[in-house]
């Protein structure tokens, strides 16, 4: 694994986190910097942290809080 990839493993808690949940990655990144940007995607998509995501729970906060004016007029 070259110095870069291993510095922004540190640097980065996010995927550092998820490389030490899902070994098998290391492997990987070991073939293949460039597979670096795969992890980060796939840590993303774990812990929901994605665009998507976002917007989803968004979404959900907006419907309690609707739910919840409904509920007291």
């Amino acid at each position: 694994m070259d110095l870069f990839t291993i510095h922004y493993i540190k640097i980065n808690p996010l995927v550092y986190q998820y490389l030490r949940e899902n070994s098998s990655w290391y492997k990987y990144l070991n073939r293949d910097a460039k597979a670096l940007k795969l992890v980060e995607e796939e840590a993303k998509k774990k812990y929901q942290l994605t665009a998507e995501d976002r917007i989803a729970k968004f979404s959900r906060s907006m419907d309690l809080i609707s739910t919840f004016i409904d509920v007291l007029k």
